[in-house]
């Protein structure tokens, strides 16, 4: 195989990312393009682009593995084959390929005797109507919509909802202090670090990447703090920040009806991203009564060199 350029992701290269990942548009989180940049941090990406498709790379326990190559639904077969390639000739290792979807594993249909596909449980995305968000109609959401009233109650005209920007840095930027100190010594304490320095750098990038931002403040103090981004060829919008002050009782219900409700009118479907295998979370979004959880898979080849 012939020497490939191989790139640190960058904001410098948004517009040719975005394109490709536009080319199959799937239900899973990771493509939105949003969450390639704000976990960068955490798991460090780099980038090859061929005539046909889009590479991310990763290092895992000093191995290279992938994402399914983004790019036309007719050319998945031929770009997973290039993958195959770079990874067995070039990187001299076996193929391992992390959050590949559904349709994916359908289209490549890989003989079992070559690889092996692991459901990952722990990285279905929840998918849920966001009108039933808005609202909290209907008797699965009576628990959700007498904490919102409790909390519309409790704190009636000293609260106030804003679209956030950079010019809330520093709003933002002590909100996510109080919310480290408040999170330190739980099960989410290790990303929590890599959370904040990427969201903190999105911030920056919000115009190219094309997000918006949410906050509440009680008493002109921020307690609440969400980012999304819609994509209208699947008509979602993707929620992969929403943090809270739970000393508020319903700031949770509040902060996600009344960010939909402002930013993203337009939107029927709603993905909440996965839950990490972390119980207490799963049992906060299964409340939610998502209609879909988007199935993941890994990829590993059965080869030797």
């Amino acid at each position: 195989m012939k020497e490939l350029e191989i790139k640190d992701l960058s904001i410098d290269d948004f517009e040719t990312i975005n394109n490709f990942y536009n080319m199959r548009r799937t239900s899973a989180a990771d493509g939105n393009i949003l969450d390639l940049f704000l976990w960068n941090d955490c798991y460090p990406s780099k980038i090859l682009v061929t005539d046909k498709c889009l590479v991310i790379l990763g290092i895992e326990a000093g191995k290279y593995c992938s994402m399914i190559p983004f790019c036309k639904k007719e050319d998945l077969k031929d770009s997973f084959d290039f993958l195959k390639e770079l990874f067995n000739d070039y990187f001299k290792q076996e193929l391992i390929v992390y959050v590949a979807d559904r349709e994916a594993i359908d289209i490549l249909s890989l003989p079992e005797e070559e690889y092996e596909i692991t459901e990952e449980r722990d990285l279905f995305d929840y998918i849920y109507d966001s009108d039933k968000l808005k609202t909290y109609s209907g008797r699965k959401y009576h628990k959700k919509k007498n904490h919102l009233n409790a909390f519309r109650k409790a704190y009636s005209g000293r609260y106030e909802f804003r679209l956030l920007g950079m010019k809330d840095y520093s709003h933002i930027s002590d909100f996510l202090q109080k919310w480290r100190a408040d999170k330190s010594g739980t099960a989410m304490s290790k990303y929590i670090d890599y959370e904040i320095s990427g969201i903190e750098k999105v911030l920056k990038w919000q115009n190219v990447i094309g997000f918006k931002a949410g906050g509440l403040f009680i008493d002109d103090s921020l307690e609440a703090f969400t980012i999304g981004k819609y994509y209208k060829e699947e008509d979602v919008v993707y929620v992969p920040v929403e943090k809270a002050n739970s000393r508020f009782r319903g700031i949770y219900a509040y902060i996600c009806s009344k960010f939909l409700r402002e930013a993203f009118p337009e939107a029927s479907k709603v993905n909440r991203e996965d839950d990490m295998g972390l119980e207490g979370l799963r049992q906060a979004k299964l409340s939610l009564n998502p209609i879909e959880l988007v199935e993941k898979y890994t990829i590993i080849q059965k080869w030797q060199v």
